[in-house]
């Protein structure tokens, strides 16, 4: 897990700007900013982190105000460049692994803000590391193109028939919060289309999937309560289930510092956009290694899980999460679930679930197999509708990066 971020310097500022940067840092929360451009072990702000993409690896920048190696000499107008543009001060491309299709959404005097917190901090000199992309990607010119094709600049517009706690939901997630940087399909070139915006797909690099916020059938939220959502988000556990991987990570750095009227106002427009999507995921298991696979997943189910998860899946909210009728098993892509079987993991602590429980790996005692076997049970049994997995699907993923 990452640091806290850091407190302001020692002069003290006066009182309205006080206020400015105690918002600035709860913006900065907000969208997350620590996550990218802290390296582990490293300085928090200070940049070097390694980001692997399909097209070689980009080294987050220092964002201290650090006058020769960060932003110390950026105005408040260059760096809402940077946010609202993707431009650096002297007009160069920034590569959209910042997530400025989103930023552009933030208001220039929340941007100002971020700034200013960015600025009463201690400055770290800390040079930053020059990309290691491949060609044709090591040019930026190219990031023209891109920005044709996939960025929309402009900041965010309230919609007169909603709620103003429906829009600042809205404002949080499709802006400082970019949501849609992973919950959305992205293609080859790195893209998602605002048409696609949170129906889903598999995070590059990472094999992790992130479910869609639209679809019921994944992680859409049409039949929890505000209140399920909102733990969910706030404290990484509800008492319909709980965060893991990428997204425990996002719940750690950010979602947890949230004020409770900001998470609810998330909840409340996510769960606003969530809709049934009727296509039944299909599966490339013939029916004869399906029936198989299940027998034996039962076996497995009842020797290993079913004294934390229940006999019948019933789990035991929110610590041991359910099973039965649990929307992130039965997902098209059963990737997260296999790699919950072979890697275990913890939901993140949290202010408002300090000492959370967690699952054992099994990628020692189980064969590719019994992970596969015990897998497609879980995402048939007691009325589950996902499809059996087979067990090629549990090998690729045992190679799969834990961070």
């Amino acid at each position: 897990m990452l640091a806290l971020l850091p407190a302001a310097a020692q002069d003290p500022p006066s009182d309205h700007r006080s206020d400015v940067v105690k918002k600035g840092e709860y913006l900065a929360r907000t969208g997350d900013c620590v996550a990218c451009h802290t390296a582990p072990e490293g300085k928090v702000f200070a940049g070097g982190r390694a980001m692997p993409t399909p097209f070689g690896t980009l080294f987050a920048s220092n964002i201290t105000p650090d006058a020769e190696t960060g932003i110390g000499k950026w105005s408040a107008d260059e760096f809402y460049g940077a946010m609202h543009s993707g431009r650096f001060p002297d007009g160069g491309l920034i590569y959209p692994a910042m997530p400025f299709p989103s930023y552009t959404k933030v208001t220039r005097e929340d941007s100002d803000a971020i700034f200013e917190y960015l600025k009463s901090l201690p400055p770290i000199r800390q040079p930053n590391r020059p990309h290691d992309l491949s060609f044709p990607y090591n040019n930026r010119s190219l990031i023209l193109g891109w920005r044709t094709l996939f960025f929309n600049e402009g900041e965010f517009k309230p919609n007169s028939q909603q709620s103003d706690e429906w829009n600042r939901g809205a404002y949080l997630v499709e802006g400082l919060g970019h949501c849609g940087m992973c919950h959305s399909p992205i293609n080859a070139l790195g893209g998602t289309s605002e048409s696609k915006a949170f129906q889903g797909g598999l995070i590059p690099m990472q094999d992790w999937y992130a479910p869609s916020l639209t679809s019921n059938k994944e992680a859409g939220l049409g039949d929890w309560s505000i209140e399920e959502i909102s733990d969910l988000l706030q404290k990484g556990v509800s008492a319909r289930g709980a965060v893991y991987g990428p997204m425990a990570e996002v719940v750690y750095n950010s979602l947890q510092y949230m004020t409770d009227e900001d998470t609810r106002a998330m909840a409340v427009y996510l769960k606003s956009i969530a809709q049934d999507q009727p296509e039944a995921p299909s599966s490339s298991v013939n029916t004869t290694e399906a029936s198989l696979l299940i027998s034996l997943g039962k076996t497995v189910y009842d020797r290993d899980c079913a004294s934390c998860h229940g006999g019948k899946g019933e789990g035991k909210p929110p610590h041991y999460p359910p099973l039965a009728g649990n929307q992130s098993i039965q997902m098209e892509s059963a990737v997260n679930g296999i790699r919950m079987v072979l890697n275990g993991g913890y939901p993140p602590a949290t202010l408002k679930n300090p000492m959370p429980h967690g699952m054992p790996p099994f990628a020692v005692t189980l064969s590719d197999d019994e992970v596969a076997a015990v897998v497609s049970y879980i995402r048939t049994a007691w009325g589950n509708r996902g499809t059996p997995v087979n067990a090629a699907d549990a090998n690729r993923l045992r190679s799969a990066p834990l961070e």
